[in-house]
């Protein structure tokens, strides 16, 4: 299989590409305000006036942006465990309110132009390049900031930059309407905001839900999940797994899983094989974050059979007890318990020389007459070493 190679970039790399996106469209949006509403005055458009007005509104958003990336990029700490994303995930519904406010405020003006035959007057032609240059503009930083959203992986610059979008058609509606009213269609713009408006709205409204479902743990995506599913189960050693589960953070994946090995294995050998599975889990899904596994001998996902089985520091001084007047009991060399099918299966080590006076077969019978009168166990086994 075919591993993918994929970039990580430190907390520290992620918030100076986002406060750099950040700062070059609040630039854009001073630059624009104070053009629109001086040329808007000038040139008799209470359209720009408004459009100036809303570029200030930017600044709001920017300056939002600008202090969750900070905090949420903070390291992990006692209070936040698994690090501050989710002030980014929770920045990002705050953003798609204001988008879908944007489109409600637009349709709603656009509506009492429409329902009272209203109009802004006839603008001065300059008004018109106005207008187009700040749609160019609005657009570039929509690209600009979008391009850094994605390759980041930040779904609250994506929020901006679709506020970037916002603002291009909120511009393309003065454009319209200007255009119009010097063509004598002055119900052109009006009709065409409240196109833009809807429009507007789905983006904000789309956003929110993603993040929203993030806010409450959702998991990832059916296909992104048999994916995490086949990645794991082509470890060699991992037998099934239960109790997959996925959540989202800032566009980080965290997975959660139990792996069934065979029984038999070491402790040792069971935590590599969950190892190789981290390993692999991280460098062929794409935004994977954080693993934890947890390695079962058995599936225990609906009904742990083995939970009211009694612990070693239990079970070991009763069978000390059957075994005290057994040959070699004083010197076993290592107790094995295995947990099964709500039974206990024991595995217990003899030296060699035991051998010398009695036979394996008798040795046997007499450790495993204990099975009797301790339900509890299934069977046990003898092994005899140097």
């Amino acid at each position: 299989m075919k591993m993918k190679t994929t970039i990580i970039m430190t907390p520290e790399q992620r918030y100076k590409a986002t406060k750099k996106a950040t700062f070059v469209g609040a630039a854009s949006n001073i630059a624009l305000a104070f053009f629109k509403i001086i040329f808007g005055w000038l040139g008799n458009s209470h359209a720009l006036i408004a459009d100036g007005i809303h570029s200030f509104s930017d600044l709001l958003t920017d300056f939002l942006v600008i202090i969750a990336a900070k905090f949420s990029h903070q390291k992990a700490d006692d209070s936040h465990p698994y690090g501050h994303e989710r002030i980014e995930t929770a920045a990002t519904v705050g953003l798609s309110l204001f988008l879908m406010f944007v489109g409600l405020a637009i349709i709603f003006n656009a509506s009492q132009h429409l329902l009272h035959h209203t109009t802004l007057g006839k603008p001065h032609i300059y008004v018109v390049w106005i207008a187009f240059f700040s749609v160019l503009l609005n657009e570039f930083i929509y690209r600009y900031t979008l391009k850094v959203a994605n390759h980041i992986k930040s779904d609250m610059l994506r929020a901006n930059a679709l506020h970037s979008r916002s603002d291009a058609a909120a511009s393309l509606i003065v454009l319209v309407g200007v255009i119009g009213s010097l063509l004598g269609f002055p119900l052109l713009d009006p009709l065409a905001a409240i196109i833009v408006g809807a429009l507007i709205m789905k983006m904000g409204f789309t956003l929110g839900l993603s993040n929203v479902n993030e806010l409450v743990d959702m998991g990832v995506d059916a296909d992104t999940l048999e994916k995490i599913r086949r990645t794991i189960l082509s470890v060699h050693g991992v037998k099934n797994i239960h109790l997959l589960r996925t959540r989202k953070m800032a566009g980080k994946i965290l997975v959660d899983v139990h792996l069934i090995v065979s029984p038999y294995l070491s402790v040792s050998e069971g935590h590599h094989i969950g190892d190789h599975v981290l390993k692999n889990l991280y460098s062929m899904i794409e935004n994977v974050s954080d693993v934890t596994v947890h390695v079962d001998s058995e599936d225990d996902e609906l009904y742990n059979q083995c939970a009211t089985l009694p612990l070693r520091e239990t079970l070991l001084p009763q069978l000390a007890a059957y075994w005290k007047d057994l040959p070699g009991a004083e010197n076993i060399k290592n107790i094995t318990l295995h947990y099964l099918e709500g039974k206990i299966n024991v595995d217990i080590t003899l030296p060699l020389d035991t051998l010398k006076y009695h036979s394996a077969d008798d040795l046997i019978a007499a450790y495993q007459g204990c099975l009797t009168s301790m339900p509890v166990l299934q069977q046990i086994k003898i092994r005899f070493e140097l």
